[in-house]
């Protein structure tokens, strides 16, 4: 039997408290473009444009998810730049296990949903980079 063929990932969902200050966050401090969910959603959601057809949504609940190392994880063309506005918003940054490659770190949104910026100065190479063994299951 043949598996799936997923392309890409086509988008994220992450719980948000207070839409104002998401989109805030989300749409100032992040920098991502706003577009309009769909016309048949009868709740509140917020999606933004992550370009190639990607998109993140951010749904409105009444408490937080629960805070885990759970995350998603944002392309950028140059990590270094990226902690500047962050910065500058005082949006603390975790800097984390370096992989070879990749400058990385992460933020947190106001409702605590830890993003991933990713900057890969060259492509992931298992043969290079990769853990001896795969890890077992359990």
């Amino acid at each position: 039997m043949a598996g799936l063929h997923v392309t890409r990932i086509d988008h994220v969902s992450v719980i948000v408290t207070d839409v104002a200050r998401s989109r805030a966050f989300y749409r100032d401090v992040l920098g991502l473009t706003e577009i309009p969910k769909p016309k048949a959603f009868d709740f509140v959601a917020l999606w933004f444009d992550l370009g190639g057809g990607q998109t993140l949504h951010l749904l409105q609940k009444q408490h937080p998810d629960a805070r885990s190392p759970r995350h998603f994880a944002l392309g950028v063309p140059d990590a270094a730049a990226a902690r500047a506005p962050l910065r500058r918003h005082g949006v603390p940054t975790d800097e984390t296990t370096v992989i070879h490659g990749c400058d990385r770190f992460f933020v947190s949104d106001p409702d605590g949903n830890r993003i991933e910026l990713t900057h890969w100065r060259e492509p992931y190479d298992p043969a290079v980079a990769g853990a001896a063994a795969l890890d077992p299951g359990l």
